[in-house]
């Protein structure tokens, strides 16, 4: 079928994107789905950090490439050997978990080796590309491609939920809300009534956040934008910028760092409390260094844990969410910072670079 799409030209286009322009929108043509596989008519997708790794080059992927990882859509057609319903709405999460490689064994802890496989070649599960253009092959983001009006994904790759939720709502939850929700419950994982700090007020920070306080925490955000802080501020929690969190001498039992740069890690260390635990879900450039003294790991019983796509298993930990949400406990729309079209993309990218957005929603 014909698609239109937004497709990344080239890894490491300079900034601003707006004068660049690495991405194109236009037609492509979408295979049907093969066994095992669905394709979804996208709803709503939002603009992650993750994506903006890929275009300036931190993150290298084959490219061409259609973007876009954090998606929710309504099933369109079910390839052969799947068990989702056609018309059921989906969340759609950038890491496929087949279930049965040793990774999927780890509860989370450990990202499927199958699908980081099919990740890191830019092919869905097995190894198949369902893109083109010109008849030339266009490889897939992180196993979703949702910035496009329809996507082939392994079932893998999706999580189905009810009508009730809202594509916006079901959106975020494939990516912010799994990350740094998960890099709260699954990886620092505090007892009742500890402290949750959070390092970096983006998309997943944000999200991140908003779990902790969703689960009756007291919560510190750090973060160098005053805008940020201010909301995070209404959302219950108390805010410093780093330089003010270091002058208050504040330090938690869990530390979640969701910058992804060496300065946000080091930050999120030093507010780390003795005996407590680091979790950094964020992915800054391969060749960044941060600098602690291993000695406060001995001598402080510290734990610093790594936690990708929040430790997460989506199956299980999806449902926890939305139920938070229909609780009125979880207010997710408070992360959506701009609703745009695929053209707005170059611009969003350079707000989102800038550190001017949490999630920015492409509805379709």
């Amino acid at each position: 079928m014909r698609i239109t799409g937004a497709v990344l030209e080239r890894c490491g286009a300079p900034a601003p994107f707006a004068d660049s322009r690495p991405i194109t929108v236009g037609p492509l043509d979408l295979d049907p789905p093969g066994p095992g596989e669905l394709l979804v008519r996208v709803e709503s997708a939002g603009l992650c950090h993750s994506d903006l790794s890929v275009v300036d080059g931190n993150r290298v992927r084959p490219t061409p490439m259609l973007l876009g990882h954090e998606a929710a859509g309504v099933v369109w057609e079910a390839g052969r050997d799947t068990t989702t319903a056609v018309g059921r709405r989906v969340v759609m999460t950038f890491l496929p978990r087949c279930g049965r490689c040793d990774a999927c064994g780890t509860d989370g802890r450990l990202p499927c080796s199958v699908g980081g496989a099919a990740n890191a070649a830019g092919t869905l599960v097995g190894g198949r590309v369902r893109l083109r253009r010109d008849g030339a092959p266009v490889m897939h983001h992180l196993g979703v491609s949702a910035f496009a009006t329809h996507a082939v994904v392994s079932e893998t790759s999706v999580v189905p939920v009810d009508d009730d939720v809202p594509p916006d709502i079901a959106a975020l939850l494939g990516c912010a809300v799994l990350t740094g929700g998960g890099a709260v419950v699954n990886a620092g994982r505090p007892r009742p009534g500890e402290t949750v700090a959070v390092v970096g007020l983006g998309g997943v920070g944000m999200a991140a956040l908003l779990v902790a306080r969703a689960l009756g925490h007291e919560v510190v955000g750090v973060d160098a934008v005053p805008a940020k802080l201010e909301l995070a501020r209404e959302l219950g929690a108390t805010a410093y910028s780093p330089a003010d969190a270091a002058e208050a001498g504040i330090r938690a039992p869990v530390v979640v760092e969701a910058a992804g740069s060496a300065r946000a890690f080091e930050t999120a260390f030093a507010v780390t409390a003795p005996g407590g635990t680091t979790v950094t879900v964020g992915l800054p450039h391969p060749d960044a260094r941060a600098s602690i003294a291993p000695l406060t790991l001995t001598a402080e019983a510290r734990t610093v844990v790594g936690s990708y796509l929040g430790s997460a298993v989506p199956s299980r930990d999806i449902p926890r969410y939305v139920e938070l949400w229909r609780r009125g406990e979880l207010p997710l729309d408070r992360l959506v910072s701009d609703r745009i079209a695929l053209d707005d993309l170059p611009e969003a990218l350079d707000r989102l670079a800038a550190g001017e957005a949490l999630r920015q929603l492409i509805d379709f």
